[in-house]
């Protein structure tokens, strides 16, 4: 199959996924599932978004050494984390009220910031980190290293700021 077709065989995929999944995890807050307690995966789902950064920069120092197939390999666990994520993420909200975030004054500003900024790319990091992997899939290594070069600090950006959002609010956990 040329790279084209590959490409045109999961353009499909990529805009369902880009349009379903923040669509989802907006409808979740307005599904409550009762009787299931979940309190234990926040700290999971934090670490797995630490996880996640670490295996993406794992992944660049392996580019950047020419090692493709272990480049390869973190990426994709990279992805598998990600969705891992996801799925831990929808199960906690579906199953608990959200946590309101208790800190006050400038605090609570760099929270909100860093909150909403990491929602919104989270969003926008779904398709790039999609087509950045059919790239490679397709061989097409000139356009996957272009797209990746934009994907990469956002999807960090994405993973890190998980981990600082959870630290933040870790206190006010009921």
């Amino acid at each position: 199959m040329s790279a084209e077709n590959i490409e045109k065989k999961y353009k499909p995929w990529i805009i369902g996924l880009s349009i379903a999944i923040p669509l989802a995890v907006a409808l979740l807050f307005s599904v409550r599932i009762e009787g299931y307690d979940t309190h234990f995966l926040p700290p999971i789902y934090a670490t797995i978004n630490g996880l996640t950064a670490v295996l993406l920069i794992s992944a660049v120092v392996a580019i950047k050494n020419k090692n493709q197939q272990l480049h390869q390999r973190l990426m994709t666990s990279a992805i598998v984390l990600s969705a891992l994520f996801l799925i831990l993420y929808v199960i906690y909200h579906a199953t608990s009220d959200s946590t309101p975030y208790g800190g006050e004054g400038l605090i609570r500003t760099v929270y909100f910031i860093l909150l909403v900024s990491h929602i919104l790319l989270s969003i926008g990091v779904i398709p790039l980190v999609l087509v950045t992997y059919v790239r490679a899939l397709s061989k097409r290594f000139d356009k996957h290293k272009r797209i990746a070069r934009i994907t990469f600090p956002i999807w960090l950006y994405v993973a890190v700021s998980g981990v600082l959002v959870y630290i933040m609010i870790s206190p006010y956990y009921v």
